[in-house]
This record gives C-alpha cells, structure tokens and sequence, in this order.
C-alpha cells in the first residue's frame, strides 16, 4: 500500500491550485485514499494510463447498489431522478443508451448550428461597452438557451427554469431548503412537459426521446425523466465552463490568440482547451465490484473510486509538456470520459464552445482581461474548475 499523505479533496491547496496538487499526487503514487467530510473513504486515482483503464474497466461500476458505504457525496440526484446512463451498468446501459442515441443523433445537433449562432450573435448584440463579465454575459446563457431549445422547454418557462437550475449547480452554503425546493419544481415541471409532449410532439429531443423504441422496448417514465434531468446538467454546465475557460486560454497566451485571429491556428474543436484546464475534475463516481489492485494499492470490492480527469489530462508521461497551452496539438484528452460512458453531449459542446469563440474573436479581435489573472476568482469546488466571472474589455 501508498504510505504516501492522504490528499484532502475538500481542502482550500486542492481546490485553489487543482493542476500543482494533483502533478504532486501524481508524483507521489498512482491511487491515493482519501474521505469525503462525512468520513466515507475514496480512492482517487490521478494518472493518464490508470484513469484511461479505469473508465473503460467493467469491474468498476457506476451502479449504487454495488457500494459499501454511504454518505452525502455518494450521489447527488434524488431516487426519482436516479434512471439514467450514469447510474447503470450493461445491460441495463447499453439499452438506455442505444434508446436514447436514437434521439440524440448528429443530424439532431448539426440542425441547431444556425440556432447556435443567432442566440450567439444575440447575446454578442447585447455587449454594449467594456468590462463585461463573459461568464454573464455569453458563458452561461448560451448553453442554457440550447440546451432549452433541445429539450424544446417553452420559451415561456425558460426563466425558471435557469433559475432552478442555476440553483442546484451552485447552491449557496447552507441552502439545502432552496435546492430542495428548485428539485421538487424541476420534478414537477419535467413531469408535466413530458406529459404534453406525449399528447402533442413537436420537433425536439424530448419529443425523440419518447418516440424512441428498438423493437418492443422504449424508455419508460422514470428513465426519461431521470435523462432529461441527466442532459440538462451535463449539456448545461459543460458547455459553460469550456467556453469560459477556453477564451481564458487564449486571453493567456497572446501569441496563440494572435494565431487563432490571423487564421494561422483553427480553433481545433476546442480540444486543447478541455486538455489544459479540464472543466470536469472528477469523473462520475465507481464502486469496485472485486478487490482491484492499481499500482501498488489494492481497492476493496465495494469501495468508491474517483478518477481525476483533470489530473490525468496533465500527465506528463501521456503530454509532452503538458503544462503548455498549444492550440495546434490533437491530444487523446480523457475530458469527454472514454469506454461505454463517453459523453454523449461531447458534440454539441463543442458546437456551443466552437461557435461561441469564433463569433466573439471575430466581433472583438482586441479582446483582453480587464483584471489581472491572479485576481480571477474560481468556483471553491473539488468538481469542477469553473470561473466565478472572466471580466473582459477590448
């Protein structure tokens, strides 16, 4: 076993300097056991070629069933909302999967690239002089109004819906009664658009999703349910924080942002950016199914592992000088996940992600930080890395 210290994932080193703590971590082992604040212990596993195998390991499940502790971090979602893709293994994934890929097709995301860019050139429209915070401004509300226009959530219910929504991401400290509260109103809300939708489809993913069958099968109430929840948050909060932090990138690096503006670097879908400052931290929790050794330490059947896609996307012995920002390399990132779990909201991120920074280089090429980096204030989570604000003038 590691004799190694036990990082605390909940600690002020971690969550302020996320890339120089996990390269120590790195260094120091392959897995490290840790305990959430309520004392359930972890295994964190943080390099490149572990957390690759990891994802695609079938004796690491995503089932809740198959762990042997509890706690307050073990799950996030509420039993109602609990029949969906990050919560099931075969066979039961890759029906709900294969059902649900049905609706989520590439002709259904290519169709919102016109839609993409008006809403992008609407929000742009609104800039009217610096500072400006881009978070505000475009990060967030982009991704929100497509990620509404695919579920096809009524323009009318939209508000609320951001506002639930913004909500359970980022709940304040001590609002469980708030968070409870946005659930039980996004229960309620979901309940009763997939009901209408049932009577009356339109031409939108929900629409899809209950018309969606293979054979005799199709989704059932609680499934499509648990997915719409499912790819609000991942196709919502994703997409915000790779826009933000890809335009931080290039704001960093005048030279690359030079490149991108005189057409000498494409955008490259945005993979450097997702490599280099990885939204996701965490990969969705796994519970061992057997005692599982990696490296030198042994995870018992039953414990809980995380894997550190941040972490392992700044692998040294995977990146050549992974510290580096460099638009023009295609690296094999782990931040879309790999194996069965794969993002499947990975291209319509990189829509919202590529059209947004096109759109605003091209309206704002003198585009610059109206506050020194040091001063950027970052979302206090072990999660995630996110931005508070990314306050901009040009």
């Amino acid at each position: 076993m590691s004799t190694t210290p036990t990082p605390n994932l909940f600690g002020d080193t971690l969550m302020s300097d996320p890339h120089g703590a996990y390269a120590q971590l790195r260094e120091t082992g392959p897995v490290h056991r840790t305990t959430t604040p309520d004392g359930a212990p972890v295994w964190l596993v943080t390099r490149y070629e572990d957390v690759r195998a990891a994802l695609a390991d079938p004796r690491l499940s995503l089932n809740k069933a198959n762990a042997h502790t509890t706690g307050r971090y073990q799950s996030s979602m509420p039993p109602e909302l609990d029949a969906h893709l990050l919560n099931m293994d075969p066979p039961d994934h890759t029906r709900l999967r294969r059902l649900v890929s049905k609706a989520f097709t590439a002709r259904r995301i290519e169709g919102l690239r016109q839609r993409v860019q008006a809403r992008t050139e609407e929000l742009l429209d609104a800039f009217t002089r610096p500072p400006v915070d881009l978070m505000a401004a475009l990060a967030n509300p982009l991704p929100m109004a497509v990620i509404c226009e695919l579920l096809g959530v009524p323009q009318n219910a939209r508000h609320d819906f951001r506002a639930w929504t913004n909500t359970l991401l980022a709940p304040a400290p001590d609002a469980a009664a708030e968070s409870r509260t946005a659930m039980r109103e996004m229960h309620r809300f979901l309940v009763g658009t997939i009901t209408a939708k049932r009577s009356h489809p339109t031409d939108d993913l929900l629409s899809a999703m209950i018309e969606a069958r293979d054979e005799h099968d199709s989704l059932t109430e609680p499934e499509l349910l648990a997915m719409a929840f499912l790819i609000l948050f991942a196709g919502y909060d994703n997409a915000v924080n790779l826009i933000g932090n890809a335009v931080l990138a290039l704001l960093l690096h005048p030279h690359h942002l030079d490149a991108v503006l005189d057409g000498r670097t494409p955008v490259r879908d945005v993979e450097e950016a997702m490599r280099w400052n990885t939204p996701f931290t965490l990969g969705v929790r796994r519970f061992a199914l057997e005692d599982l050794t990696i490296g030198d330490v042994t995870i018992p059947a039953g414990g809980r592992v995380w894997v550190s896609l941040l972490s392992a996307n700044r692998d040294g012995t995977h990146f050549e000088a992974p510290d580096s920002f460099d638009p023009s390399r295609t690296p094999a990132h782990l931040g879309f996940g790999h194996g069965i779990h794969y993002c499947l909201g990975a291209p319509l991120a990189r829509l919202e992600a590529e059209t947004a920074i096109t759109s605003l280089l091209d309206r704002l090429p003198t585009l610059r930080l109206s506050v020194p980096a040091d001063e950027l204030r970052w979302v206090p989570s072990f999660h995630k890395r996110a931005l508070q604000e990314l306050p901009v003038t040009w």
